[in-house]
């Protein structure tokens, strides 16, 4: 399956143009600082100032790069922090939580206590807990994991398993590798082209994703490795007639096609909520997005 995303995204239906190439911006920090000359008096024009020896100036040049660095850190710091606020309302009918999409083109990086937060964020939301006991009572009706038993107690072992297999997923795919690999855990989501095309994209998030300032779409170690661990993790709560390499690799692969789902319905999901229930998720950023994108097809036409 990982196979799939690679070839379907290498070309959008109906163009010659790479699909790649219609991706979201990077999401990278683009400020820019008003560079003072510290040295000139107070209340005189820096045109007028008188030019510095050559030692001063560039002990101010140097001076003022090192200031701006921590400024620009910061900053992006900053917008990303709100960024993060935006994310942590977002639900699926008010229930169900979307903090890992963003619908916005010009997000910028996480720092490493951003995404675990977003992570644990993620992890004790009153849903995580409520999927658990779903799922249970699912792999119980098929009659799965027989070990754990029947009744309340195998019940609730269930539950419990299925939690943890919720948050080792989350806080290792989503937080711990993604700080190790500098990668961004979240969906990027596209919101414009045909539809076609932007199936193929949701389907390769889950095997694709985007290096930390740079913006560079590379494999998405940390989604599918952290599926992978966390599937070796829960040998450890699992019954032993279900534990080994077998419940490692089937619990990683179900995990990451569960995702591969969640990256469809995410990037289809504003659009059914404009079309049944009249709101609009992304508050506009949709319509400016197509409007630019509409706009740019037809000056490439108007070019030909």
């Amino acid at each position: 399956m990982p196979a799939l995303p690679w070839c379907a995204i290498a070309q959008e239906p109906g163009s010659g143009a790479a699909a790649v190439s219609e991706l979201p911006e990077a999401p990278q920090a683009q400020f820019v600082l008003a560079a003072v000359d510290p040295q000139a008096p107070a209340g005189q024009s820096q045109t007028a100032a008188k030019p510095a020896p050559a030692g001063a100036a560039q002990g101010s040049s140097s001076s003022q790069t090192g200031a701006q660095q921590p400024d620009a850190k910061k900053l992006q710091y900053l917008k990303a922090k709100e960024q993060i606020k935006e994310e942590e309302h977002q639900r699926i009918l008010g229930i169900v939580p979307n903090f890992n999409t963003t619908y916005r083109h010009d997000t910028v990086s996480l720092t490493p206590g951003q995404k675990m937060d977003l992570a644990i964020h993620s992890s004790v939301d009153p849903f995580t807990f409520a999927a658990g006991f779903m799922v249970a009572g699912y792999h119980e009706a098929l009659d799965q994991n027989k070990g754990f038993g029947w009744g309340l107690e195998g019940y609730g072992k269930r539950s419990g398993a299925a939690y943890l297999d919720a948050v080792d997923g989350t806080m290792i795919g989503n937080g711990v590798l993604p700080i190790i690999l500098h990668q961004d855990p979240r969906y990027f989501r596209l919101g414009y082209g045909t539809t076609r095309h932007r199936l193929f994209y949701a389907i390769a998030s889950s095997y694709i994703c985007k290096h930390d300032n740079t913006g560079k779409w590379e494999p998405n170690y940390s989604n599918v490795g952290g599926n992978i661990i966390a599937g070796a993790i829960s040998n450890l709560y699992y019954p032993p007639n279900g534990a080994g390499i077998g419940q490692t690799f089937s619990n990683g692969f179900i995990v990451t096609t569960e995702g591969t789902i969640g990256g469809v319905f995410q990037e289809f999901w504003p659009d059914i909520s404009r079309k049944f229930l009249h709101r609009d998720p992304t508050h506009g950023i949709d319509a400016t997005t197509r409007a630019a994108y509409k706009a740019k097809k037809e000056a490439q036409q108007q070019q030909k």
